[in-house]
């Protein structure tokens, strides 16, 4: 029976991309000049989390000099530090700090995936890189079985909509419009779909993300949570 574990090792393995697999390896020898002492992770990004997890969190892809240098999703950047505090304010995180994969943070009833596992160049993946990490996603979602998901960007968020949208589980992507906030129940056994704007800097640094507006969204799927068992 596969593992989130075998399945994390299979990722780290993938070079199904050329393109990607160039860009990482490269960035991981060239360093930044702040990270030169660092031996870069320069691998695909493995999911993280709390195995037992409701809570799925959907990123769109590893940061070039984040977690390619670090080997964990949102770790090293400065959108992971926005997102780590969140998620420490409202407890699904044991510290609000992540700066290497060694520094002790564990995630609580939460786990994070992406829709493309490897940094792409100029943070803009190919439809092509998208669908061949797609498969990825799809087991994360069917070991995990989430109760809630937390689609990070829009991208984020019409990835897993096709998802459900070719499994035939929602006949339009378009009933499901992305806003910041939003959150929609998509029918028996699905998990409940959560958006939120990407903490990127180009969006917390202009304000259109604001620690209080990510916080109100994890505080609402904690109260969704805790309410108990799937609609």
């Amino acid at each position: 029976m596969e593992s989130l574990e075998s399945l994390n090792r299979e990722i780290v393995r993938c070079r199904k991309c050329p393109r990607l697999v160039k860009y990482r390896e490269e960035v991981a020898r060239e360093k930044r000049r702040a990270f030169l002492e660092w031996k870069y992770w320069g691998k695909p990004v493995p999911g993280f989390g709390d195995p037992r997890a409701q809570l799925l969190i959907l990123g769109l892809a590893p940061a070039a000099h984040g977690a390619n240098r670090t080997g964990r999703m949102f770790t090293g950047d400065r959108s992971g530090d926005f997102l780590y505090q969140a998620l420490h304010r409202a407890g699904f995180a044991n510290q609000p700090v992540s700066t290497h994969r060694g520094d002790g943070l564990k995630l609580r009833n939460a786990y994070i995936s992406a829709t493309l596992r490897c940094a792409p160049p100029a943070n803009k993946p190919l439809l092509a890189e998208l669908e061949n990490c797609r498969p990825y996603l799809l087991r994360d979602i069917d070991l995990l079985r989430p109760r809630a998901l937390l689609a990070l960007g829009g991208i984020a968020m019409q990835a897993y909509l096709g998802i459900l949208k070719d499994r035939r589980q929602i006949e339009r992507r378009a009933a499901f419009p992305f806003r910041h906030g939003a959150s929609y129940e998509l029918g028996s056994g699905l998990p409940k779909l959560f958006a939120s704007y990407h903490p990127s800097q180009q969006n917390t640094f202009t304000g259109k993300l604001t620690e209080a507006m990510l916080e109100a969204v994890l505080r609402e799927i904690r109260l969704f949570l805790e309410k108990g068992s799937f609609a």
